[in-house]
């Protein structure tokens, strides 16, 4: 799921240029990997870093950003501002809510803007399926920025069923609002009111050990989107109960595949030149030590 529209971005498919991804905790990120092993295979001369920072510094940071800047991948805390700040954003970012994605624009008189999008969206969707999983009735874990990608990309697999499942049980209730359609809200630990066939953990992975979980939802498999360390303690649980859980390390590389995209094309849609071998490099990049 992407319906993009295409930003003001111009293709750039020469020169060099500096990219990075930002947020905090951002030491374990893959990401800076990821990336360099894709435009090495495009041949392009781009560097991409990592830079630690909360959302308190965000504006801050994109204003000193000199014009050799192209873009930037945004993980937590900073999706919500970076939507935000975003002068305008794609559909996917609109409707979710969340930018993780900033590519720079024109904005008239040598000034410039930066367009957001959201490609956890299409990322998650993309992982989801590469797995072979049925999210036709899917439970999320946690009401954080990543739960709302998590739910926009079930409806676009067809999810018939979805619930939400939080420490915060109102923070889930003003998600499940603001997004519209059927949306059953729980608590962490109770049990939806259909058999799901899927959970998706947006929780923070270090932090799921102690987690009430409702026994009902440990016998179908489970997306966690985290992925370091790995396995995470909910996939401990998991694999203890003789159930499969998959790692996030796949909706990392094909978000990052559509972030590719519009960095090189501007257009999320816009695949790159040879992209079937572009990915190999980086899912070969996102196991690397």
């Amino acid at each position: 799921m992407t319906n993009s529209q295409p930003s003001d971005a111009e293709p750039r498919q020469s020169g060099e240029a500096q990219l990075g991804v930002l947020g905090s905790p951002i030491a374990h990120s893959k990401s800076p990997a990821i990336h360099s092993a894709a435009y090495g295979v495009l041949g392009l001369p781009w560097q991409y870093g990592r830079t630690e920072l909360d959302a308190a510094g965000l504006e801050t940071f994109l204003a000193n950003l000199g014009p050799e800047w192209r873009g930037l991948s945004l993980t937590m805390p900073l999706k919500e501002e970076a939507a935000r700040l975003a002068a305008r954003v794609d559909p996917v970012a609109q409707a979710s809510g969340v930018v993780n994605t900033l590519v720079r624009v024109p904005a008239g008189e040598g000034q410039a803007a930066w367009a957001g999008f959201n490609t956890d969206v299409a990322g998650l969707a993309r992982a989801i399926r590469n797995a072979g999983l049925d999210a036709r009735a899917t439970v999320v874990l946690g009401a954080g920025a990543t739960a709302v990608s998590a739910i926009l990309a079930a409806r676009s697999l067809g999810a018939e069923r979805i619930a939400i499942a939080a420490r915060r049980p109102g923070a889930a209730q003003d998600l499940a609002t603001r997004l519209g359609g059927v949306i059953e809200v729980l608590a962490l630990g109770d049990a939806p009111g259909f058999a799901p066939s899927l959970v998706v953990s947006t929780l923070p992975g270090h932090a799921t050990g102690a987690v009430k979980i409702a026994d009902e939802l440990m016998r179908v498999p489970l997306f966690d989107v985290a992925y370091d360390p790995w396995p995470s303690p909910l996939a401990e649980r998991w694999n203890a109960a003789g159930t499969e859980a998959h790692a996030g390390l796949d909706m990392l590389v094909e978000q990052a595949l559509v972030q590719v995209r519009i960095f090189v094309n501007g257009d999320p849609d816009a695949r790159v030149a040879d992209e079937e071998r572009v990915l190999a490099a980086m899912r070969a990049a996102s196991v690397e030590r």
